[in-house]
């Protein structure tokens, strides 16, 4: 059974009271068996929904049983479908699945919710280009994911030295197009790039999962800790407050706001693992900017500098 359509069932037996398996298979869009075998494995799994017989019969919750999903605000649904639309604009199962939630909810809240659905649309494609595909490795590690099996993984390392490991799936995050899979191995949690993933065979054993874990919060620590390894470098830079802005979007948590330096000036601390990342990213810059220290980066854009007057100075 899909789990759209429990939720859906669910929401709409709440919204109703009652239903019978023939108006559910209408509002879902199934058979009517299909959906008396969903009503009978829901009464199966312990929720209390049972069949009532007789001319006004059909299926109800034992004393209006409500779950979680039940209990939604017109905040809280609208909250809930501004997140879930954007996604049913590129995947064609989960605009079915936010059709079918949409009908289950009560009347009252059916309008904003749709509302909110249709507020956002993603376009995952630049201009000039053809819409991205997620990357096919991701859909099997995904069911891994899901159905809890261990991967045997052949993986490139950064000097694409490749070494083979059987893993468990604990979770895929999607930064910038640039897919990870955080997974449990013999020497802890580890983070994989799954462009570097040159095979992954699913097995049957069962995989592992620590209790508390949650995916969100372990992305988190991932990034804090990635972004201080790339912060072992700080630079104290002047740049004119007009511009300031477009320096902190384009070098995010790497730029922070010391205080005002002389009028028009303002002094922040950039971060890199490098001097010469460092005088990378602010060569273009000229002399908008001043750099007060570290002499290591000073002499970097020295350098460049002096590279360039060689180039192109004639």
């Amino acid at each position: 059974m899909r789990a759209d359509r429990l939720v859906a069932t669910l929401l709409l037996m709440q919204a109703r009271g009652r239903v019978t398996a023939a108006e559910l298979a209408e509002e879902l869009e199934i058979s009517v068996a299909t959906a008396r075998r969903d009503l009978e494995a829901l009464s199966t799994a312990g929720i209390p929904v049972y069949p009532q017989p007789g001319r006004n019969g059909g299926w109800s919750l034992l004393g209006g049983a409500r779950t979680d999903l039940s209990g939604l605000s017109a905040t809280e649904a609208q909250a809930l479908f501004l997140l879930v639309g954007p996604a049913a604009s590129i995947a064609p199962d989960a605009k079915a699945a936010l059709r079918k939630l949409v009908r289950a909810l009560p009347e009252t809240f059916r309008t904003e919710a749709e509302a909110a659905a249709e507020a956002v649309v993603i376009d995952p494609a630049g201009w000039g280009e053809h819409g991205k595909q997620r990357p096919s490795r991701v859909n099997e590690l995904q069911t891994a994911v899901v159905k809890r099996r261990k991967v045997r993984l052949t993986y490139a390392g950064r000097r694409r030295e490749q070494s083979e490991r059987v893993v468990d799936p604990l979770g895929l995050v999607d930064k910038d197009d640039v897919w990870y899979l955080i997974a449990g191995t013999e020497k802890g949690q580890r983070t994989f790039r799954v462009d570097r993933i040159v095979a992954a065979e699913v097995t049957e054993l069962p995989a592992e999962r620590p209790d508390d874990f949650d995916l969100a919060t372990e992305w988190a620590r991932v990034v804090d800790e990635m972004e201080q390894n790339r912060s072992g470098l700080a630079a104290t830079v002047l740049v004119r407050e007009r511009h300031l802005w477009v320096m902190q979007d384009r070098l995010g948590r790497h730029c922070e706001v010391l205080g005002p330096g002389d009028e028009g000036w303002v002094r922040i601390l950039v971060t890199a693992p490098t001097p010469l990342m460092i005088a990378q990213h602010l060569a273009g810059w000229g002399g908008l900017i001043e750099v007060l220290d570290p002499p290591s980066v000073q002499a970097e854009l020295a350098r460049l500098g002096g590279e360039l007057v060689q180039r192109y100075g004639h």
